[in-house]
């Protein structure tokens, strides 16, 4: 496409005088290979009509070495047809690095310690790693960090709960094994029940939660310490199954200091006394009003947000961007965030990129929210991994099928749609499913194994068949693909093209004899090559790749 661009641009400089930057879609198969409505937006700076400027132009490319044929269509729509020798060349293209020497924080995932990880986070962690996957195969270096509530009511009950539990009663000895499992869960429980019903315990949370922001009590320190060390465990062990990495944690704790200090610093010009409290007076840009320090003098989210940012930016001062994912609940809290950062240090608010996930639920009615039920994130694990225990009992690969299941059924989805989770649909191998791709592999790589395709000679003079040509210019399309999903940080574009890849293979391989037929190592290159961008593609989601299903 790269050749195609800069041979239109050069006709458009030769003939018009003019510079500009053609862009190049793909159209439906029939209507060619690459095509362009540049002659439209040329019309009117030239004064001539757009198809004849259209003509003008596909009669002057027609001659690049790429081009086979050019067509005009409609008001001034130009077709390209790519010959087959530039199709197959462009099949052992090296993908390009746009990104190289640039340091890029993607920041996602974010379970609360003290609570439960539930699906919502599972998605933001799977699709994070998949932008994270998307910006390093371009050339960046990619920190993979999150950010965690330590602090809060739900925390002092569950500190409150640690420190009741472990005291001695009726004559036994005291219970040190904070570490069991399962222990943290039955702690906050406990400090729940009784901030609803013994109104002494309350009192007693409500100062809990006091200590634990000053940070000046040794013992609800250690406490609080356990119960972190606790959670961030469990989240590990999660983290571990699904093969995703975490470079740095940040918890709100840490931010507090220097986010009070930016509100504070800041006030009178960005930020305004209201009532005891200080707030940002989002109305000025088209916002809302968020309060950032309240009339007790605590900081909210908002302020917590702020030194997350001045956090991040001392430790990798040379990031040229820092990317956040949360749930969509949460977009128009960090537009007034932002607003607020961009009065205060533009620069920093300027390579500050928010993305949201929509709202998650199963096919079961269960769901992740605020405001509903919270279905755990083991719990769906666990769920995926027994259907593909029913479905495939003798298979080999369970592990690998029931991450490459759960994996795909949250990525095949546009960031920021609503999700709805089928476990028998995500596990099939018929459809729009990650197993579905994992045996599309697997098959290719059988086919492969039968032959040896290093000591074959191919005939490059050969014309492509109908449909050896749809595959081979499917297959040509990958690295764009790429390109699209890594600048609109939309990693659905991937999953998207490997299942259309997949169902592209399949019509070739029912209509083309592959072994034995006189075209034979034509074939085998292009089942090579299938089975190659299939296994990057996947690699590039974090979706394990298995040789046999």
């Amino acid at each position: 496409m790269r050749e195609l661009q800069e041979s239109l641009k050069r006709a458009i400089k030769d003939l018009f005088n003019v510079d500009v930057e053609p862009e190049l879609t793909r159209p439906e198969e029939q209507f060619g290979d690459y095509s362009t409505n540049v002659a439209m937006q040329l019309a009117a700076q030239l004064g001539k009509s757009s198809r004849e400027i259209a003509q003008t132009l596909a009669d002057k490319v027609q001659y690049a070495e790429t081009v086979d044929k050019t067509q005009v269509a409609g008001p001034g729509f130009i077709n390209f047809f790519i010959s087959d020798k530039a199709l197959l060349d462009s099949l052992n293209t090296q993908p390009s690095k746009e990104l190289d020497g640039k340091e890029i924080l993607v920041e996602f995932g974010d379970p609360n310690p003290f609570k439960e990880m539930h699906i919502g986070h599972l998605y933001s962690y799977i699709v994070g790693d998949a932008i994270a996957g998307l910006l390093e195969a371009s050339g960046a270096t990619v920190r993979r960090l999150s950010y965690h509530g330590d602090v809060g009511l739900h925390v002092a009950k569950a500190v409150f709960g640690l420190r009741e539990l472990k005291k001695p009663r009726q004559g036994q000895e005291e219970d040190t094994a904070i570490e069991k499992e399962g222990y943290l869960g039955k702690a906050y429980a406990y400090g729940a029940k009784k901030y609803e019903e013994d109104e002494e315990s309350k009192e007693e949370i409500d100062k809990i939660n006091l200590k634990i922001y000053e940070g000046d009590d040794p013992q609800i320190n250690n406490l609080h310490q356990a119960g972190i060390n606790l959670s961030f465990d469990y989240f590990d062990k999660i983290l571990d199954l699904l093969s995703i990495n975490n470079d740095k944690r940040y918890l709100e704790s840490q931010t507090i200091p220097a986010g009070k200090e930016l509100v504070e610093k800041n006030l009178d010009s960005v930020f305004k006394q209201s009532q005891g409290a200080i707030v940002y007076e989002g109305e000025k840009v088209g916002l809302h009003t968020r309060v950032f320090i309240t009339s007790k003098g605590l900081p909210t989210y908002e302020t917590k947000d702020l030194g997350l940012t001045v956090l991040k930016d001392k430790d990798y001062p040379q990031a040229s961007r820092s990317i956040i994912i949360t749930a969509n609940e949460q977009s128009e809290y960090f537009k007034v965030m932002l607003a607020a950062l961009a009065e205060i240090n533009a620069d920093l608010a300027k390579k500050t990129t928010h993305l949201s996930h929509g709202f998650l639920s199963l096919t079961t009615g269960k769901m992740s929210s605020r405001l509903g039920d919270v279905y755990p994130a083991m719990k769906l694990l666990l769920e995926v991994k027994a259907a593909v225990h029913e479905q495939y009992p003798d298979s080999q690969v369970r592990k690998e099928v029931t991450f490459g299941a759960v994996k795909y059924a949250f990525l095949k989805h546009r960031l920021g749609s609503d999700i709805t989770i089928d476990i028998e649909e995500s596990i099939s191998l018929e459809g729009n499913s990650g197993p579905y791709l994992q045996y599309a592999f697997a098959r290719a790589n059988s086919i492969l194994q039968k032959v040896d395709i290093g000591q074959q000679a191919g005939d490059d003079s050969l014309t492509l068949q109908t449909g050896e040509r749809s595959l081979t210019r499917k297959l040509s399309e990958y690295q764009e693909v790429v390109v699209k999903a890594t600048d609109e940080l939309m990693p659905h574009h991937i999953a998207t093209y490997l299942y259309e890849l997949a169902q592209n293979f399949n019509r070739f391989y029912e209509s083309s004899r592959i072994i034995g037929d006189e075209r034979e190592v034509l074939r085998l290159k292009l089942v090579e090559s299938y089975a190659q961008v299939l296994k990057n593609g996947l690699q590039l989601l974090n979706i394990p790749v298995v040789e046999k299903m």
